[in-house]
């Protein structure tokens, strides 16, 4: 029931000098005890006209708090259905990529091996006239074999002790000669060297010391494919020396004389 006339009305007691709690001491304890809740309600009086719009202001704020919150819940509810939606939605949109790019991967494997396909068919299509040419051509050689191999035949028995004039001699103009006598096919351009050796062995054997000219090879190949001892004429000691670094690995002893 305090209001603003009643705090004006007591007023001018509280200005007085001795309206304090220690003279109120001096007069009566319950005196005391009455002047000072006279102040303190005044006291009260002022802190509550501040507190009570304060409380109004809190109760309607928490009013519109909890409108807010009720809000914010039925807006959180909208919100998860339409993120659980989106998520439905993004997995479909991931696994519509995820095929999308297996497709890609499938369609470019494709055409590498197209790619690939076409060129090795095209390759093959300019490979088969070569393969028909050395179809003819290995027919036509397996017909001449047989001169060949005489051919390489004599010359690895006879042809070891001459040189290369008499060589050619024994071969170009008479056993030749006797295989077109007696109508036995042969190359006429046979090579002797790349009929018995392979180049591979011929760089081994430079590496090891033999020389590099048409005549050292063939002496090489005499060496290496005659059923017989070779005898060798080495004045250069070329011979010697190949086969020392040749055979170095299969313990050759030498005795010299």
């Amino acid at each position: 029931t305090i209001n603003d006339e009643t705090v004006e009305l007591v007023q001018p007691y509280f200005e007085m000098e001795d309206y304090t709690l220690q003279h109120g001491k001096k007069v009566c304890g319950n005196v005391a005890g009455l002047l000072s809740w006279t102040q303190a309600m005044v006291v009260f009086y002022g802190v509550n006209r501040e507190v009570l719009p304060l409380k109004a202001n809190l109760a309607k704020q928490e009013g519109r708090l909890k409108i807010a919150n009720a809000e914010k819940e039925k807006a959180q509810a909208e919100l998860d259905e339409k993120q659980a939606e989106l998520d439905k939605v993004q997995a479909k949109f991931d696994a519509a990529m995820k095929e999308k790019m297996d497709l890609e991967n499938d369609a470019e494997t494709c055409k590498r091996k197209m790619q690939v396909a076409s060129a090795l068919i095209d390759g093959l299509s300019g490979e088969k006239i070569r393969w028909t040419q050395q179809s003819k051509e290995f027919k036509s050689q397996i017909k001449r074999l047989v001169g060949d191999i005489l051919l390489c035949t004599g010359f690895l028995s006879y042809c070891g002790p001459f040189n290369q004039d008499f060589r050619n001699l024994l071969l170009k103009d008479l056993w030749e000669t006797e295989l077109r006598a007696h109508k036995i096919p042969f190359s006429d351009d046979l090579n002797l060297i790349s009929m018995l050796v392979d180049q591979p062995t011929i760089s081994e054997w430079n590496l090891q010391g033999l020389p590099g000219d048409h005549l050292s090879i063939q002496n090489g190949i005499i060496v290496t494919k005659a059923s017989r001892y070779p005898l060798l004429v080495d004045p250069q000691t070329q011979g010697k020396e190949w086969i020392k670094n040749k055979e170095q690995d299969n313990e050759l002893q030498v005795k010299s004389v």
